[in-house]
Order: structure tokens, then sequence, then C-alpha cells
């Protein structure tokens, strides 16, 4: 329905971000809402999926088409929905989830939230082989952490939001406040922040 929508940005949350076009504030869901942070009142293109169900009407955005056609791809899969397709794609390292796909590394996959062994080998079944004729020259180029932008926040601040968006992702406390201390070492924005958490809860 909506390919995508252009406009401002107007909010950031843990969860969703809301994006301004013509007077209408589009509440979006996306990945890592916080990477959004650094373009506030600014304009930016936001590709979206209309999610529609019986009960749940919501959309759904990423930065790529590219993006948007693999978060549509893990929804084809039996056992995953759209917050454990963001949860997938909000670690930024593609590249590794389609290596265990096409490995069949299940002790891999298990370690998204909401992710176990049968869903697992559902997403191996389903989706091996196919992935990189979708998107074939972008799973390298994904989300490098190191090209992010510093934000103007205080670490509480943005260790705070980095929480509170791991939480919205589906990660119990346990695991959080395992990477939680070496994480507070460091001094980072909250999308930072939030790529290195990913990167030890998938470890």
């Amino acid at each position: 329905m909506f390919e995508f929508i252009k406009g401002a940005v107007e909010f950031v949350g843990p969860e969703y971000i809301v994006i301004e076009n013509n007077g209408i504030g589009y509440q979006i869901a996306t990945p890592n809402p916080f990477i959004y942070s650094s373009k506030m009142e600014t304009m930016v293109t936001v590709y979206t999926y209309h999610y529609v169900r019986e009960d749940v009407m919501a959309l759904y955005g990423f930065q790529s088409r590219e993006e948007k056609k693999l978060f549509t791809k893990l929804l084809n899969v039996s056992g995953i929905g759209p917050k454990g397709a963001l949860a997938i794609l909000a670690s930024g390292e593609v590249q590794q989830v389609v290596n265990a796909i096409e490995n069949e590394d299940e002790a891999f996959l298990v370690k998204f939230p909401g992710v176990g062994k049968k869903t697992a080998r559902q997403m191996i079944l389903d989706l091996k082989g196919k992935l990189q004729d979708v998107v074939p020259d972008y799973f390298p180029n994904l989300f490098n952490a190191d090209t992010l932008p510093l934000h103007t926040q205080t670490n509480n601040t943005a260790f705070e939001e980095a929480i509170l968006a791991l939480k919205a992702l589906g990660y119990s406390d346990k695991e959080i406040k395992k990477i939680s201390p070496e994480l507070r070492k460091e001094q980072m924005s909250t999308d930072q922040y939030i790529k290195q958490a990913l990167k030890r809860l998938l470890k």
C-alpha cells in the first residue's frame, strides 16, 4: 500500500519513529529507531511495509528497499512475526544471518529472541538459497557500526534508551544484565550501544 514515506523525523523512541508528512504523523516501527536520532527535524525516506491482520494494522519502516525485502522474506517463515523479524534485522549483522541460514547453523539463529529450534529449522528450510537472489550486493555492507555518527547525548541517557530498545526487541532482563557492565564502560550513542549490545548477545 505504501512503498515509502518521505518526511521529517518528529519523534524517536525505543520501538518506533514518527515521520511527519503534510501534517500527518506516521508511526513507523523500525529495527533500530535510534539510527534516526541524528536526523531529527530533517527529511528522510523510509521504505514501509503495511502489516495487516485481523486485529492489527501497523507500518514497519526500513532504510532501503533491500532491507524491506528481507523483512518480508522473514515474515513468510512460520513462527516469525513482525517483532521477531525486526529483532533479526536490528542486529545489523545480516551477512551472519544469511551465512547461518546457508550453512544451516541453528545454534546461531536460536540466539535471536523468539527463535527456537523449530523456527530456526523453518528459516533454513524456507530461505536457504533464496536470499542472495533478492539482495545480491546488499548483505556485506549493511550497518557498519564503525561509521555511525556520534550523537550529542549523555552516556547515561543513551545507555538507558538502548536498554529500552533491546527490551522492545524481546531480549530478557537477564540477557541484558549480563552484557550491561561491559557496555557501560564505553561512551557511545544510543544506536551504537544497541549495535554493540546485539553483537555481544549473538556471540
